[in-house]
């Protein structure tokens, strides 16, 4: 098997994953998953794809991710494996489509207006 690259984005969040065959080692940046997202919930949301088209453990995952912060980043990532196990094999896009891993997530910081202190929230009025 070659390898596979693939992109996922969240927020300001973008994530290049690179699979290739192998015993399930996860690595982000350069350092371990659990190193790299000591949150098991972080960890959980980077496997929800492998579990759900029970292929954990049979694939290496090399990630590079920036921007943005950890739930962004993790979820950048969710959808990256998501589209690569899909390229990888079609027989896994049903399971990944039914639990929504394959939708990127469009919501963004709103912009700051001017003549307000943030996107919608007004200066504070005085009345006297």
């Amino acid at each position: 098997m070659e390898v596979i690259s693939s992109i996922g984005r969240r927020k300001t969040s973008v994530a290049r994953i690179y699979v290739s065959a192998g015993k399930g080692n996860i690595t982000v940046n350069s350092k371990d998953v659990k190193t790299y997202f000591p949150s098991d919930i972080l960890q959980t949301i980077i496997r929800q794809p492998l579990v759900a088209t029970s292929t954990e453990g049979n694939f290496d995952i090399k990630i590079n991710v920036e921007g943005g912060g950890p739930s962004g980043q993790a979820e950048a990532i969710r959808l990256a494996v998501s589209r690569a196990l899909v390229e990888l094999d079609l027989e896994n896009k049903p399971p990944l489509k039914k639990e929504g891993f394959l939708t990127r997530d469009p919501r963004m910081v709103e912009r700051k207006k001017y003549g307000r202190r943030k996107a919608r929230r007004r200066f504070q009025f005085s009345k006297r």
